[in-house]
């Protein structure tokens, strides 16, 4: 028998829970955005109305303002978001013990039970919609379907405050038709990918050859297809699981243009502390190192290189950082931001491959080396050790990544 899946989304989540508390907000268009003196001048989450506009998420605000020139533009108060996403849990934990977040504001439910149906699913679904409606004041748009793709999916089909259901019987005339794009795992890149082949819509790539698909896009290929075909079946995991990270990583948007090397590598160096921190803390070591830049027209340019042995030595990551960023990177294009993740994970105490001109002795040095390093700043704070080099740009080196660092688990295709 098929699973009952659900995905509650929260509409405009951010925007929504601003306006229950300044309901004076009431028809008109608002937008919540980061702090423009820190550069993060972007529109975070915006209300349905400033959507008429045509103001997009992630759009600079000088941008959105062009589009809308009425528009309310609000800072951020996440303690009030993690509340409102804990209010979320609760009701989704009332029907089931398998929650899985996605986000602050999205959530899988798996409430599977014998004899439950997608009809069930409807009905339970509906509860959900007006228990937050009339509990929490905001809304959520809810699919339905028998797997999680199909699920996320319904609940972006019809907004704000509905449900839809996506059964095995109707899926070929409500998702095929739609653009490549929509289909969840299928991000940007890839759609320009499967647009160059001329597959437009999520029904082209259900039909299209494996062959082709393998030649283009390799596994991943034929994993989008199925999922086209609604072959996903993937578990949604209970609320106390915690995933194996598949990489860490971390990014900034620095307050003022990286122009020259010297500025790049004082804030590589902070990014490797916080990551290669990380990884100590998770017993790991990684066999691969990525560093992204992003330019003033919000382009992202990244590189990525192997590493032996594998390591989470932090002058290490930051060499290897700094090096692709000298060597594959345009030094003379002003970035905005960088950002480092480190991926092939292995545990500590896993084997691996030793480099002949480093001894196992001194690279077990440097390790309690970083060990003690990371011991005394969680006692006396991040910056109780500071490297020499981050010293080199003063509003640089005033940045503490580490507080905002990000674990990236590496669970969905998103190319």
């Amino acid at each position: 028998m098929d699973r009952v899946i659900l995905h509650s989304d929260a509409n405009s989540f951010y925007a929504s829970v601003e306006m229950k508390y300044r309901p004076e907000l009431k028809g008109k268009p608002v937008a919540v955005c980061g702090d423009p003196a820190e550069r993060r001048g972007i529109v975070v989450t915006k209300n349905p109305l400033a959507k008429k506009y045509g103001v997009l998420t992630g759009e600079p605000v000088h941008r959105a303002l062009e589009k809308c020139p009425g528009l309310i533009l609000l800072g951020g108060h996440y303690d009030l978001y993690h509340r409102y996403s804990a209010f979320l849990r609760d009701i989704y934990n009332s029907y089931t013990d398998k929650v899985e977040p996605y986000g602050l504001d999205e959530a899988w439910m798996d409430i599977s039970k014998s004899g439950y149906t997608l009809k069930d699913g409807e009905r339970i679904a509906h509860q959900i919609r007006n228990r937050v409606k009339n509990e929490l004041g905001i809304t959520v748009s809810v699919g339905v379907s028998f797997n999680k793709v199909f699920a996320k999916f319904g609940s972006d089909y019809k907004k704000p405050d509905a449900v839809t259901v996506i059964t095995r019987d109707n899926y070929k005339q409500v998702v095929w038709p739609l653009p490549v794009g929509d289909l969840f795992y299928v991000g940007p890149q890839t759609a320009a990918g499967l647009a160059a082949m001329n597959i437009r819509t999520i029904g082209d790539l259900a039909c299209c050859e494996d062959w082709l698909l393998d030649r283009r896009f390799g596994k991943c290929g034929r994993m989008i297809k199925d999922y086209a075909n609604g072959l996903e079946d993937a578990p949604v995991c209970p609320a106390d699981y915690v995933s194996e990270a598949k990489s860490i990583g971390n990014s900034t948007t620095t307050p003022e243009d990286i122009v020259t090397f010297w500025q790049a590598r004082c804030v590589l160096t902070l990014l490797a502390e916080s990551v290669g921190a990380r990884l100590r803390e998770e017993r790991q070591r990684s066999g691969c190192i990525a560093v992204y830049a992003r330019d003033n027209a919000m382009i992202t340019h990244g590189f990525q290189r192997t590493v032996s042995p594998k390591t989470n030595i932090t002058a290490e990551i930051a060499a290897f950082a700094c090096k692709m960023y000298e060597e594959r990177l345009d030094t003379g294009v002003p970035y905005r931001g960088v950002g480092i993740t480190c991926s092939m994970l292995s545990g500590i105490g896993e084997p691996c491959q030793m480099d002949l001109m480093n001894s196992l002795q001194k690279r077990d040095k440097w390790e309690k080396a970083e060990s003690a390093i990371d011991a005394i700043r969680v006692r006396f704070g991040d910056r109780s050790v500071i490297r020499g080099i981050v010293m080199a740009g003063k509003k640089l080196s005033g940045m503490n990544p580490r507080e905002a660092r990000t674990v990236l688990p590496g669970m969905y295709y998103t190319a």
